[in-house]
C-alpha cells in the first residue's frame, strides 16, 4: 500500500505491465490491486494505463513471434512455458481472434499468446483488438473491485481468481462452439 501511493506508481505499474506481456513473470494485478484499494478515485485511470501499457507489450510480443520465434524456440523449448506455447499453437489453429482474448482476460500467460500470435501470422488489427477486450475487461474488473469493496474483496480476489479466470474460458469455449455448430 505505501507504494501504490508513491507519486512514480503509475509509471511502475506500466512498466510492469507493458514488461509482463514480453517475459516478465510477474502480473500487473500486483501492484493495480493495491493501487485501486489506496487511490479509488483514480482506479480507472489505473486500469487504462495497465491495460495500453500490457497491449502495448503484447505488440511487441507479436512482432518477436513475428519476426524472430526461430531465435527464441530454443528458449521457450526449454522454459516452463512450452506447453502453455504448445496449447497457444493449437488454439490459434482453432479458435483465432478467441484465444488472444482468452489469454488476456484468464490466468493463460497472455505473453506466450502474444508470441504464439506473432508466430502464428494472427492479423495484427484482430489480435489488437483481442488483446484491447479481454486485457481491458480484466484489468478495468480488477480495478473496480478493488476500489468499491477495498481489502475484503481483495482476500475474495486472491481466493477465487483462478476460478473466475477459468469460468470464463468455459463460457467462452462453449459460446464459440454454440456459434461454429448453430446453423
Amino acid at each position: 500500500m505505501v507504494w501504490s501511493r508513491h507519486p512514480k506508481a503509475p509509471f511502475y505499474l506500466g512498466m510492469l505491465s507493458f514488461f509482463e506481456s514480453i517475459f516478465f513473470p510477474v502480473p500487473p494485478d500486483v501492484m493495480l490491486a493495491p493501487m485501486s484499494m489506496a487511490q479509488p478515485k483514480r482506479a480507472w485511470w489505473f486500469a487504462l494505463i495497465t491495460t495500453l501499457a500490457s497491449v502495448l507489450g503484447g505488440v511487441i510480443g507479436y512482432l518477436i513471434g513475428y519476426y524472430a520465434v526461430d531465435a527464441i524456440l530454443p528458449w521457450l523449448q526449454d522454459s516452463s512455458y512450452w506447453p502453455a506455447y504448445e496449447t497457444a499453437v493449437a488454439w490459434f489453429k482453432k479458435y483465432g481472434f478467441w484465444a488472444i482474448f482468452l489469454a488476456g482476460f484468464s490466468p493463460i500467460p497472455y505473453k506466450v499468446f502474444t508470441i504464439a500470435g506473432g508466430a502464428m501470422a494472427m492479423a495484427l488489427p484482430p489480435f489488437v483488438l483481442a488483446s484491447l477486450i479481454g486485457r481491458g475487461l480484466r484489468f478495468f474488473i480488477v480495478a473496480a473491485l478493488l476500489a468499491w469493496g477495498g481489502a475484503k474483496a481483495e482476500a475474495m480476489l486472491h481466493r477465487y481468481v483462478d476460478r473466475l479466470g477459468w469460468a470464463t474460458v468455459i463460457l467462452v469455449v462453449i459460446v464459440g462452439l454454440w456459434f461454429a455448430l448453430a446453423p
